[in-house]
């Protein structure tokens, strides 16, 4: 029997950071930078070599690792390419309350766009709560990894910007799930 699973893409996201992390601690600092960069755009394209596609958040990203890069040469300071992850959480948090503004749910669009058959779906208030708690993840994660970029050394910020991630973000997911139950639940 063959697996039909997809590789794990989203692993090429770590490497300008581990690239960064290994070049600042054996080399210069404009080195890890340029380092850091250069794969940033190698990431892009191997992204749309592989997938086909260059999704909108690694556009996001690369853009950041590339102008946060560029004024971290300028500077001559490691920290603007490192507070790259704090600038991404606010983006897209920023992105989940605009859409809140505007009262559109990102994920109940998404599931739609999917086909996702209506028995199948929650109540879209549901979505909107999960949404503006993921805001809330995002922001204090972008808060957490501002502080990291600022204080603690480079191995330990690649950690939370790479495995840390999904570390507090799974339990964050088990809460939310808890959440919901006890939500759904309610409404009955």
């Amino acid at each position: 029997m063959q697996n039909r699973s997809s590789p794990p893409y989203f692993l090429l996201s770590f490497i300008p950071a581990v690239a960064y992390w290994l070049l600042e601690t054996y080399s210069t600092l404009e080195i890890a930078l340029i380092g850091g960069i250069v794969l940033g755009i190698i990431e892009m394209v191997l992204e749309k070599k592989i997938t086909g596609h260059v999704h909108t958040l690694s556009k996001l990203n690369i853009s950041l690792v590339i102008v946060l890069g560029g004024i971290s040469l300028i500077a001559k300071e490691g920290l603007w390419f490192k507070l790259q992850p704090t600038m991404t959480g606010v983006a897209v948090s920023g992105f989940f309350l605009w859409k809140k503004w505007r009262r559109e749910s990102l994920i109940h669009q998404m599931l739609i766009d999917m086909k996702t058959p209506a028995n199948r779906m929650l109540p879209e208030e549901i979505y909107a709560m999960m949404e503006w708690h993921l805001c809330l993840f995002l922001l204090g994660f972008a808060g957490w990894m501002a502080y990291v970029a600022l204080h603690l050394p480079t191995g330990t910020w690649l950690f939370w910007k790479t495995g840390g991630f999904y570390l507090a973000f799974i339990p964050f997911l088990l809460v939310e799930m808890l959440f919901i139950r006890v939500k759904i639940k309610g409404n009955r």
